[in-house]
């Protein structure tokens, strides 16, 4: 697909990058796929020592990151969150555009609607990659969600836009990438209006690929009443250890954000907080779902597949460093018994292709947490 391979295209030279950036952290680290202690960063001195690290070893070199593009324009004129208006896609899909006060300005929400809503559905929130676009999420061009959810009662919701934001509420706004408040839009401004305008049955779960994955695991640890089960597709889940803050900020820098607005200084309380390794016990009692390949050829790489070589370099350096984060998160639910269903996918590189392979993969688990 040609909307696929531009978004290849546009992460490759980021991947490269990121790829040898993690590898950097990895040797300097001294990192270890055992899981973290349970004590807090005060405590540890090797979760402590990543205060203050922000380098040009663990963000990408300004003539390597990407433009962001233009910023959306800000708002003052919005006060309370709204529906402001709706237009229908397809036969089972609509998309609302939201204002949102924390954002200040107005979001596209694409909608998937349930196959049979006779009766009230849950909600199954799904989150993207580094470059979420405001036009149109990618599980819904190229992710395959359309056709996948067409049977399924199930709402899906999809945002458009938040792009290097990890969905996160930054302490600052970054010149480049804007304001950043999604983790209040998603957690505290949206919900209601999709509760009220789909008459939801109250049942969320949460979902995501890549910045997606780690966004989608944020917010299921520090929102734990809001949502029953969580499924995360090639992401790295940690922020203090070396590989998950370098993760971060090449995440941000890649698109030409400063890492330093978004939690403050690196290892300090912010930094603690959205550890989800650190703070896996909240995840206690939801439906798990987490997986990875290996960064081998799989079934998607042939000859016939665009930029091959980049996607057998780059994509499977990538998702080597998604494996060695779901290990480190595998890892640190066992030491705390946290039942999850992991799968690590024998081959394949850090593609749409594999992640649409494995949204029925997950399915089960997240129609165990949507009660369907």
């Amino acid at each position: 697909m040609r909307t696929e391979r531009r978004a290849w295209i546009r992460s490759a030279r980021t991947g490269a990058v990121c790829l040898a950036v993690c590898a950097l952290s990895l040797q300097l680290g001294g990192l270890s796929t055992a899981a973290p202690s349970s004590g807090s960063s005060g405590s540890s001195g090797s979760l402590g020592s990543v205060e203050g690290s922000v380098s040009s070893g663990s963000t990408i070199p300004g003539p390597l990151q990407e433009d962001p593009g233009p910023k959306p324009d800000l708002r003052d004129d919005i006060v309370v969150p709204a529906i402001v208006g709706e237009k229908v896609t397809a036969p089972q899909a609509v998309r609302l555009t939201v204002a949102s006060p924390a954002l200040r300005r107005e979001v596209g929400v694409e909608i998937l609607l349930p196959a049979d809503n006779s009766v009230p559905r849950p909600a199954l929130y799904m989150l993207e990659g580094v470059d979420a676009g405001e036009k149109s999420s990618g599980w819904m061009t190229i992710g395959g969600a359309p056709a996948f959810f067409a049977d399924k009662n199930a709402n899906v919701v999809m945002l458009n836009g938040g792009i290097a934001s990890l969905y996160s509420d930054w302490e600052n706004p970054d010149p480049r990438l804007g304001l950043h408040k999604w983790e209040t839009f998603i957690t505290e401004e949206l919900p209601p209006l999709i509760d009220a305008r789909l008459k939801t049955n109250g049942i969320n779960a949460i979902a995501g690929n890549s910045m997606g994955a780690m966004g989608a695991m944020m917010l299921a640890q520090r929102f734990p009443d809001m949502y029953r089960g969580v499924a995360v597709f090639s992401g790295c889940y940690s922020t203090m250890d070396p590989l998950g803050r370098t993760a971060v900020q090449a995440t941000i820098s890649s698109r030409s954000g400063d890492p330093a607005n978004i939690w403050g200084v690196p290892g300090g309380p912010e930094w603690e907080a959205h550890d989800s390794l650190i703070n896996a016990e909240k995840l206690r009692g939801k439906e798990i779902y987490v997986s990875t390949a290996n960064g081998l050829p799989g079934s998607d790489e042939t000859l016939q597949t665009p930029e091959l070589l980049e996607r057998l370099v780059i994509g499977g350096g990538i998702e080597v460093v998604a494996h060695a984060c779901t290990k480190m998160f595998d890892a640190r639910l066992q030491e705390l018994k946290i039942p999850a269903q992991v799968d690590y996918e024998p081959n394949g590189t850090h593609a749409w292709a594999y992640w649409r392979e494995r949204l029925p993969k997950a399915w089960p688990t997240l129609s165990r947490a949507l009660g369907l």
